[in-house]
């Protein structure tokens, strides 16, 4: 059944972006925002001026500061809060969570210390089965589908009927959302392009042109699959929407956050003096370079581009050595 009444816990960009969506293919749904001066404008005043400036929000989205209400009754929920701090969050609402609602992932990244995909946190945490969460993924820059952009998304699930029924809920004139059930494909394919990005904002940053893009683009993607394929993926999803889709548009776009981070580091900037620029915040990939980078290893998978965003971010290296060592790895088969 096609869920009506659905709770989105967040009001960063994109969980507010999701929830006009959701309101605009006619569904009850209501904001959980952290703090009620943002309820408050996205209740009363129908806009996030925070996230969203210029946007205007459905008459039928509401919002709220206080999870209890928000989660009452819910059909589905969606869990719109960074990768990192998604577990300290779920343990908060693991009682108000209803006990069959569809649970939607928003977060792209891998956890540090557990290593596990947001779908694995999510079920650790609140016990939920597998079939119950679905993970949403590819090339969606929250602003441009706040403007209502003509957009695509995949649905994954290990049970397609929800999936199916989550695509129904979200499916709207502007925001088309396939399904899949290869939900390790979308989730390792989601967590990495925010790393590819990073390398591609640091290229630009040191003044390097399409040639350069592309190869980060394309290399990127390889070791990407590579991972996906040992974690049991199937090739193919990385050629979709959440593979290639998604990549491309984080690389490319100055909406990308962490294409954004990547250029200030590569035109010399710190990690810190980078975040101090960005409002305080921490592009995902700074994080998750390091998770999957240890993920990659635990696996024995190579991911040299990883690698390089790792030691740049955490350990001092210089962008430019760090290209450097890149381009003068052992030479070797493309598909190797």
């Amino acid at each position: 059944m096609v869920p009506q009444r659905i709770t989105v816990l967040g009001a960063g960009s994109w969980g507010t972006t999701f929830a006009k969506v959701l309101a605009d293919a006619g569904r009850d749904v209501t904001i959980w925002a952290r703090r009620e001066e943002i309820a408050a404008e996205i209740r009363d005043g129908h806009h996030n001026p925070a996230y969203l400036p210029g946007v205007t929000l459905p008459a039928r989205l509401t919002a709220t500061s206080d999870p209890a209400p928000a989660l009452a009754g819910a059909e589905a929920v969606v869990l719109a809060v960074p990768s990192q701090s998604l577990r300290a969050n779920l343990e908060g609402w693991r009682g108000l969570l209803p006990p069959e609602a569809i649970l939607v992932s928003l977060a792209k990244g891998v956890e540090l210390g557990t290593l596990k995909r947001m779908s694995e946190v999510i079920t650790d945490v609140t016990g939920a089965r597998d079939e119950r969460v679905v993970v949403v993924s590819g090339p969606n820059l929250a602003r441009e589908i706040a403007a209502e952009q003509p957009a695509a998304a995949v649905l994954a699930c290990a049970d397609h009927e929800r999936a199916v029924a989550v695509q129904r809920a979200a499916s709207t004139g502007y925001f088309r959302p396939y399904t899949n059930t290869d939900v390790i494909g979308c989730e390792v394919g989601g967590a990495c392009k925010n790393v590819i990005a990073l390398s591609c904002g640091m290229a630009a940053g040191l003044g390097y042109g399409a040639n350069t893009m592309a190869t980060l683009i394309t290399r990127g993607l390889a070791e990407t699959a590579r991972l996906g394929v040992k974690l049991g993926a199937d090739p193919l999803t990385f050629a979709g929407l959440a593979g290639v889709g998604d990549l491309v548009a984080t690389c490319s776009s100055p909406l990308s956050r962490n294409r954004t981070f990547g250029e200030r580091l590569g035109r010399g900037d710190t990690v810190a003096q980078a975040q101090a620029a960005t409002g305080g915040q921490v592009a995902e990939g700074v994080m998750s370079c390091t998770s999957i980078r240890e993920l990659a290893q635990a696996h024995g998978v190579d991911m040299p581009i990883t690698d390089a965003m790792h030691r740049v971010c955490h350990e001092g290296v210089d962008p430019r050595k760090a290209g450097a060592e890149l381009l003068g790895r052992q030479q070797k088969h493309e598909w190797s």
